[in-house]
């Protein structure tokens, strides 16, 4: 699905020289939830980006679902990026203008998606998200875990086969983050979707089935948290946290 060799991305002005990934290699399966964890200006941003085909690497290959994306010109990275990548950030980024039904409409409207098809697609999709409800109203009026349900299902509308999430729930309380997690995990496993997600909350980063731990742009520890049980992964939730302590 993802698959990173030997990644780097240098930002050079005239007087500095900053490696903000260090030749980075990592795999990605097809329906895998993986999170990547690291404090901040540590690299897991760009490496999201680059992901996401925001931005290209200075050296090393990117590979989405066997072609090499890496190093595509603009126009052909906006083009992959239609149909196959969604994004979920932790500023929801819904307008305010567009009531619910049209927020998530949009990337349907884009593909160019036949009016009857985007209308079942959208409704399917706010009913598996529970904010059917709230079809008709604007972001405005709605609580930020609200917004970031429509934000989330947004991203899925297209059935993409890779889903980027930036601090998805930054911005809401414990109980709606877990909420929105549980959400994101269920839709992942549901349609088997790939979702690598940014954060440095090792609660969220415990719904993962795999994390990897970044430290000035380099992969310095992966956690394998597949077919742990919830306590399982509680405990080494707290175990991070003490290190983290240290």
């Amino acid at each position: 699905m993802i698959e990173i060799k030997g990644l780097n991305k240098v930002f050079r002005t005239e007087e500095v020289e900053t490696t903000a990934i260090n030749n980075i290699s990592l795999q990605v399966e097809k329906g895998e939830f993986v999170a990547i964890m690291g404090p901040s200006g540590c690299g897991k941003s760009t490496l999201l980006n680059i992901l996401g085909m925001l931005d290209s690497p200075t050296s090393g290959k990117y590979y989405l679902d066997g072609v090499e994306v890496g190093h595509m010109k603009e126009s052909e990275r906006t083009e992959t990026r239609k149909g196959k990548l969604g994004f979920v950030f932790q500023s929801f980024n819904l307008i305010e203008e567009m009531n619910v039904f049209e927020n998530v409409e949009l990337p349907l409207t884009y593909m160019k998606i036949k009016p009857s098809e985007r209308k079942r697609r959208v409704e399917e999709t706010l009913k598996r998200m529970s904010i059917d409800h709230r079809a008709g109203h604007f972001p405005p009026q709605l609580s930020g875990g609200q917004q970031q349900r429509v934000a989330i299902a947004r991203a899925v509308v297209i059935n993409p086969m890779l889903i980027l999430a930036d601090e998805p729930t930054g911005n809401l309380d414990s109980n709606t983050s877990r909420e929105v997690m549980e959400l994101m995990q269920q839709v992942v496993h549901e349609k088997q979707q790939t979702l690598v997600m940014v954060t440095h909350d090792n609660h969220l980063a415990s719904f993962a089935d795999r994390i990897f731990h970044i430290i000035d742009g380099k992969i310095v520890r992966i956690d394998d948290m597949t077919g742990k049980s919830k306590e399982e992964r509680e405990k080494e939730e707290k175990k991070r946290e003490e290190e983290a302590s240290i």
